[in-house]
């Protein structure tokens, strides 16, 4: 370990430690490290198409039987999926503070496969299907083979549980980030480029509340510039020195 790295480390477990509310931000970065596709900029295609084109509202209304090949498509991925290294120590923090928030901008699941409890999913879950009309909703492990899957309540479309590009965040996803934002002492972002807003702005709406900002990326992001310390290197691998040296 470089003297930089020991010493950012340092800082950043000394901030955690005097901690009793810690929040975690996290993005696609540290799903990526367990091999989960990121389908966001260049290489984001499947099949020749854009993957964030099919995850639109409109692509689902045009055609739900390529939007549902994509998704079964990624849901089937997630099969032999296993948390990284950087998951299970965020699980393995979460016990040692009196109110501790993970919230995160990934639809795997990965989380709370590792043992996190606290987590809120600002964009949904893969792992859930439900219905586009009513209340109902199912394991997306449990969905027919049917090219396009029907209700079997009200005959309507069934759709994956996850955010599409043009929809509003779940409420109660909003109202636990925004507890969280206001009062988390530190926070902790991990594996996020700082770019998709709401979420981008979490660490300086924090940060104007006196919280202290911990960054963990493999580059710098617009996050760097109100953080306190930036550990550059993959969560895997830093996230559990961190949290050894927490004690």
């Amino acid at each position: 370990m470089v003297a930089d790295e020991r010493r950012d480390l340092l800082t950043a477990a000394e901030m955690l430690s005097a901690a009793d509310r810690v929040a975690v931000l996290t993005g696609a970065g540290i799903s990526a490290e367990s091999g989960v596709p990121t389908f966001r900029g260049e290489g984001g295609f499947w099949r020749g198409r854009s993957a964030m084109e099919l995850a639109t509202p409109g692509a689902f209304a045009s055609d739900p039987k390529d939007v549902w090949e994509f998704y079964r498509f990624r849901i089937a991925g997630l099969a032999d999926v296993r948390p990284n290294d950087g998951h299970r120590a965020l699980a393995a923090l979460e016990p040692r503070y009196e109110k501790f928030w993970l919230v995160t901008q990934n639809v795997d699941g990965l989380h709370r496969a590792a043992g996190s409890r606290r987590v809120i999913e600002l964009h949904g879950t893969l792992a859930e299907t439900r219905c586009r009309s009513c209340a109902y909703r199912c394991a997306s492990a449990d969905l027919p083979a049917d090219p396009v899957p029907l209700c079997p309540d009200c005959d309507d479309l069934l759709r994956p549980d996850v955010v599409w590009f043009g929809e509003q965040l779940p409420p109660e996803a909003l109202e636990g980030a925004d507890e969280a934002v206001r009062e988390c002492q530190v926070m902790l972002v991990v594996g996020t480029s700082g770019v998709v807003e709401p979420a981008a702005s979490f660490a300086r709406w924090a940060r104007s509340r006196g919280a202290g900002i911990i960054e963990v990326n493999l580059e710098a992001t617009p996050i760097s510039e109100v953080a306190d310390v930036t550990l550059l290197g993959p969560a895997g691998a830093m996230l559990p020195k961190l949290l050894e040296l927490c004690g």
